[in-house]
């Protein structure tokens, strides 16, 4: 029978995707509406939005020479900022789908082209980045506007803080977090392992107290991703340890500057704010990195840090050297996937159960709490690597380092939060990422004196609990 003149019925999912295929063709909003989309959601439609998922340049580079270092590092930093503009377009509406993407494409040929030439010039030219230019749309869950001060407050919030303001909060509130990127702590099974420590282990620990960032020290940068650029991390980050952590450290600047570390410890320690939803206007509301990078809402103030170096359960462990550094998770997880995510997210009294894609709702009485556990395995050659990583590693699921890399002291940050009960929080993020728990992340620069990283090292192989 013929089915000329019938149009075939298309599954809720492919309903979906060509809701999304419109938007990419020409669609100017950016909120879609799905019915019953994603779990956990009740029967009220959850909405979908969409983001720019683009190609990871700095991911892949190998091995950038140091006399390209600086100009490898300014054309990152500037592929960060495309994508962050174009989704700023996108959420706003002043732009469409394919000229958008068309458009973007022509500004990271550009920069990669720069990018790979100043490698070459240095003898390292790689091959196949040109390949990584083009982006895509990616759909993701969005936030509920009955979820939202921002978008709930309407004309009210627009006449207390000028439409402008208003305009901003929307945005933001439509790129996350969403309702379903939360999940009841106590739903959670426990699911945190542990290996058995082994003879040879180094069973003793470090702590280090540096406060919780009493002196307000913010900023955007990322000195170890972006080094000489403002705004280099497109959200604000949280500090405590050396005082004078910016974009425009350098190795001298952070060994000649003071500490809130109470033992001397000039070590930086940072991570992306923690925000209350509440469509309120902080400091930074009008600032890079605030929102005009669409972070937005009350900062909260951590209720305590804890910053702790443990030992390993299968050897002893060996002095870091100074100036070394180390990013654990992926800011930019919501798009390159999970391979280098690492959030752990819980609550008070249950952290046996760790959440690493969704925001833990936390029972009366217990509070938020994020833990970063660092890689605790070196090469021992190199401070840093060309994409920040490759120089150190996790151990295996039993303690082991793999072949080549040794075993050091693993930096463990755990940082606890009071949130209001029914308050929704979210973790800063680039525009792009949604402000998704997965792309939660701690980077780490060792400034210690060599003889107080020894001091360290004698404590956890000797088994004692120092501070």
């Amino acid at each position: 029978m013929s089915q000329k003149g019938h149009k075939r019925r298309l599954r809720p999912k492919h309903k979906l995707l060509a809701a999304m295929s419109a938007l990419v063709l020409g669609g100017g909003g950016v909120v879609i509406v799905a019915q019953g989309a994603f779990a956990g959601q009740d029967s009220r439609n959850a909405p979908v939005t969409a983001t720019i998922d683009c190609p990871d340049v700095g991911d892949k580079l190998e091995n950038v020479p140091d006399q390209a270092r600086g100009e490898v590092d300014a054309n990152l930093a500037k592929l960060d900022t495309q994508v962050a503009d174009a989704y700023q377009q996108l959420s706003s509406g002043r732009a469409q789908g394919k000229a958008l993407l068309g458009g973007l494409k022509q500004q990271r040929d550009k920069t990669i082209t720069s990018l790979s030439d100043a490698l070459g010039k240095a003898g390292q030219k790689p091959a196949g980045l040109q390949g990584l230019s083009a982006c895509v749309m990616k759909e993701a869950a969005a936030a509920d506007p009955a979820d939202e001060p921002a978008l709930a407050n309407g004309a009210d919030a627009a006449a207390k803080q000028g439409a402008p303001q208003q305009q901003q909060q929307q945005q933001q509130a439509k790129g996350g977090p969403a309702r379903s990127d939360f999940v009841a702590i106590n739903t959670v099974k426990p699911n945190v392992r542990k290996p058995a420590a082994r003879g040879g282990a180094s069973t003793g620990s470090f702590a280090v107290q540096c406060g919780r960032n009493e002196n307000g020290h913010f900023n955007p940068d990322n000195v170890i991703v972006a080094p000489g650029v403002s705004n280099g991390a497109h959200h604000m980050h949280d500090y405590v340890g050396n005082k004078t952590t910016d974009a425009f450290s350098t190795n001298n600047s952070l060994a000649q500057s003071g500490t809130t570390c109470t033992n001397g410890d000039q070590s930086t320690y940072y991570w992306p704010v923690l925000r209350l939803r509440d469509g309120k206007a902080e400091k930074d509301a009008k600032a890079p990195g605030g929102g005009q990078d669409a972070n937005i809402g009350t900062i909260l103030k951590p209720k305590q840090v804890t910053i702790e170096f443990k030992g390993s359960p299968v050897s002893k462990v060996a002095a870091m050297p100074r100036f070394m550094r180390i990013i654990t998770g992926d800011a930019k997880a919501l798009t390159n996937g999970n391979a280098n995510a690492n959030a752990s997210w819980s609550c008070t009294g249950f952290e046996n159960r760790q959440l690493k894609d969704k925001y833990p709702v936390c029972p009366k009485g217990s509070d938020v709490v994020r833990t970063f556990n660092f890689q605790s395995c070196w090469d021992g050659k190199n401070i840093d690597s060309a994409n920040h990583r490759t120089h150190v590693a996790f151990a295996d699921n039993n303690g082991n380092c793999k072949k080549g890399f040794k075993a050091i002291p693993q930096l463990v940050q755990r940082i606890v939060y009071s949130v209001p009960p029914g308050s929704r929080f979210a973790v800063d993020s680039f525009p792009e990422q949604l402000h998704k728990p997965v792309t939660d992340h701690g980077d780490f620069i060792n400034v210690m004196s060599n003889g107080l990283m020894a001091g360290a090292v004698r404590c956890i192989n000797d088994g004692r609990a120092c501070r």
